[in-house]
């Protein structure tokens, strides 16, 4: 299983646009080599490199296994939002307060969809995919602030 975007290659930059210095919008992402007996997806995008914890930027859930591509701002057809750390249910850009910080893009292929309902945060995401994961892949960016 493949995670990718078309924005930025695996451990480089991600470009502004998709940053709180931009339009702060999700970049595009492609999906490739579910496995064919996952009944759903999930997304979770966070910075391990931020101050005190890591830092939950965007979760998705219940995103359909035949979805091979995350548009630019958008959602896919049916997935769920999760509360990130900034206490919205939307992307949340990078926006590191100081020096380059790494963004993972982890896709996990679920046996089964969590049942969460829609601004459920990271931990309760981590805990209702716990025992589901058929695989996973991971994509990571970094950013640093230029102003």
């Amino acid at each position: 299983m493949k995670i990718s975007s078309s924005a930025f290659a695996m451990n480089q930059p991600i470009p502004s646009r998709y940053s709180c210095d931009g339009e702060d919008v999700n970049p595009p992402l492609s999906l490739e080599g579910i496995p064919s007996d996952a009944r759903s997806l999930a997304l979770i995008v966070d910075d391990p490199d931020a101050p005190g914890r890591v830092w939950v930027h965007w979760t998705l859930w219940n995103i359909d296994p035949k979805t091979k591509d995350i548009a630019e701002n958008s959602l896919p057809s049916g997935a769920v939002q999760g509360r990130n750390d900034f206490g919205q249910s939307r992307w949340g850009g990078p926006c590191p307060p100081g020096g380059t910080h790494h963004y993972r893009f982890r896709l996990f292929a679920l046996k089964a969809a969590p049942d969460l309902p829609a601004g459920a945060k990271e931990p309760d995401l981590a805990k209702a995919i716990q025992g589901k994961i058929l695989a996973q892949a991971e994509l990571i960016g970094s950013y640093q602030r230029s102003k």
